[in-house]
């Protein structure tokens, strides 16, 4: 259950990151997000799949929070740092000047 939560969060992530880039920087754009957070999902659950197979048995901690379960909670919260640096303009809710002298939100 707390797995299903996970994805879900990341789906919701992913498609507001998408939305925003596809407003501001055009569809290529909103693609290279989308592949960038797909891979850093990915590759970081494989990483923090062997550091939590090296602490921890298969069962975990209980039966909704299982060895793969901790690890999809480490990669969330160190994705949760890196994205809050990394697109820190899609949610400060600054706003830009464009080229043309225009406010874009």
């Amino acid at each position: 259950m707390i797995a299903a939560l996970i994805f879900a969060a990341h789906l919701v992530f992913t498609l507001i990151i998408f939305t925003k880039k596809w407003q501001d920087e055009g569809l290529p754009g909103a693609f290279l997000n989308i592949a960038l957070i797909g891979i850093l999902f990915s590759v970081g659950w494989s990483i923090t799949g062997i550091l939590a197979k090296a602490v921890m048995e298969q069962k975990g901690f209980g039966l909704h929070f299982d060895r793969d379960t901790f690890s999809l909670v480490l990669i969330t919260v160190g994705e949760y740092f890196f994205y809050k640096m990394y697109f820190k303009d899609v949610f400060s809710g600054d706003k830009k000047i464009t080229e043309d002298g225009t406010e874009k939100q």
